[in-house]
């Protein structure tokens, strides 16, 4: 069975940002996902693919974990590490690096969460297929390994866009960028009955995807690929996009900024989520330099989506 390769390690929760930014620049190793945790004693941080982060709390140690699709040098994360630490002045804990097989990820579910409404969407496990409001759109997503369930407030940001500017019947070319478990596209083909295309850099977030699709009853209309940002034919194929959804993390965002300007028609519209309202400055600048502006921003906690136009 195919294993990831998960690295962990508790910093000051002053000096997550920085290990963490560390770790995504890193050539080599190439990390799938970098996510933050508060590290509260006898608990199990989530961990998350690149579509986006875990919930942050700004106090404490906060857990850092990375994972790789192959077995990282363990010295050579030692010393990106140390280097950090003489930057901050601050010392990393519990260091560890192991193996996660799949099979351990595949039975990770929504037991145990409950549901939530975003817009006019309704996210929930099979398990409260029963609670859903009259009226409300339902999305069936058992997570399984990918992360994206509709109850991070990044997520729960990018369904009130589609909400509010998805509108049924009209025609509709919509990307879904760092799909995760394909909740956001898998939205917009059931509110707009359009194709939806949906991408992302973890294989197994792309067939869970096509799993959720399946479950949700928009299979073909909902196409899936293996995809680093705009890498794949089957991206540039499809543009220009009168939509693209982008909830990844706050860097990536930056450097995909010339494409989405390159992929995106005039006067379409770009949800982008997945970063902190500290980095907001720094990807709306990015996106201004680009031409694309900023039409309006949801906060939620920590975090921020904001809609921007081409």
């Amino acid at each position: 069975m195919t294993s990831l390769w998960k690295l962990s390690f508790t910093v000051p929760h002053e000096a997550a940002e920085t290990f963490s930014d560390a770790l995504e620049a890193a050539i080599w190793p190439e990390v799938l996902a970098v996510s933050m945790t508060e590290a509260e004693p006898g608990t199990s941080p989530l961990v998350q693919t690149a579509s986006e982060w875990n919930e942050v709390e700004a106090h404490g140690d906060w857990r850092i974990e990375a994972l790789y699709a192959e077995a990282p040098e363990e010295e050579t994360l030692r010393e990106l590490i140390s280097r950090v630490e003489r930057e901050t002045g601050t010392a990393a804990d519990d260091f560890l690096i192991a193996s996660m097989p799949e099979e351990d990820w595949v039975t990770r579910s929504l037991e145990g969460l409950d549901p939530v409404r975003a817009g006019r969407f309704f996210i929930h496990g099979s398990h409260d297929a029963a609670k859903r409001p009259a009226g409300a759109i339902p999305l069936l997503v058992d997570a399984g390994q990918a992360f994206g369930t509709g109850h991070h407030e990044t997520t729960a940001g990018c369904l009130e866009y589609i909400s509010e500017l998805v509108k049924p019947g009209v025609p509709l070319n919509a990307l879904d960028i760092g799909t995760g478990t394909g909740v956001l596209a898998i939205a917009i083909a059931k509110l707009a009955r359009v194709n939806v295309l949906a991408s992302d850099i973890d294989p197994m977030a792309v067939k869970v995807t096509r799993a959720n699709a399946r479950a949700n009853g928009v299979a073909p209309l909902v196409s899936a690929v293996t995809a680093k940002g705009f890498g794949h034919q089957a991206l540039r194929a499809r543009a220009p996009y009168d939509l693209i959804v982008a909830n990844i993390l706050a860097r990536p965002l930056v450097s995909l900024a010339p494409s989405f300007r390159a992929n995106l028609r005039p006067g379409g519209t770009l949800i982008l989520s997945g970063l902190l309202r500290t980095q907001e400055a720094m990807v709306r600048s990015a996106m201004s330099l680009q031409g694309l502006k900023l039409v309006s921003r949801k906060p939620k906690g920590d975090w921020v989506t904001l809609r921007m136009q081409g």
